[in-house]
């Protein structure tokens, strides 16, 4: 009877036990996961010339990437990664959305938009939704994450390593099916 007992209280003892020492299992993400929060704000598809809104992103997973409309070398980088990223998704590739927000009034050269079809050119330089994406120094550093419901969720480092964030993806594109029950359909 007392070995009964020892058992069945080991694992609350063994749970106060890790708790109060304090023993956090690691992460298995490679992005940092930030305070999920809504995104709002509104900017120009530089594409077509309407009016975007984060709300035109409902239904899909969104990558962001922050830059000028120059895009220097590190700009194209983050425009590949995302690029590829998606790519890698294979079949799942159509729940993820690539965003390019220009904070600048700079105009993106003709070859990267042919380059990087598909991403979505938002100019942002007078909207609020660059002041509710948190950086450790800049905004330019990070690729950004959004949720099928519009919420910022993630962020990926500076240079980050393209074959952990497609691994990421992937573990949300599986374990989530909220997209699906949405069924919205984005025109860029």
């Amino acid at each position: 009877m007392i070995l009964l007992l020892v058992l069945m209280g080991a694992p609350i003892i063994a749970s106060y036990t890790l708790y109060f020492w304090e023993v956090r299992p690691e992460s298995v993400n490679y992005g940092e996961l930030l305070e999920v929060k809504p995104l709002a704000g509104n900017g120009l598809n530089q594409s077509n010339n309407t009016i975007f809104r984060i709300r035109d992103l409902r239904g899909k997973w969104a990558l962001i990437s922050v830059d000028s409309g120059k895009c220097d070398e590190y700009c194209r980088k983050k425009l590949y990664y995302m690029r590829q990223v998606r790519l890698i998704q294979n079949t799942e590739k159509d729940r993820v959305e690539r965003v390019w927000l220009i904070d600048d009034p700079e105009a993106p050269p003709p070859e990267i938009a042919s380059e990087f079809e598909g991403t979505w050119r938002i100019n942002v330089k007078d909207s609020n939704i660059l002041a509710q994406l948190p950086a450790t120094a800049s905004r330019h550093d990070h690729i950004y994450l959004i949720d099928p419901i519009g919420n910022l969720m993630m962020r990926f480092p500076k240079n980050p390593d393209p074959a952990l964030m497609a691994k990421d993806i992937k573990r949300l594109l599986k374990v989530s099916q909220l997209e699906h029950a949405m069924g919205t359909d984005s025109k860029h």
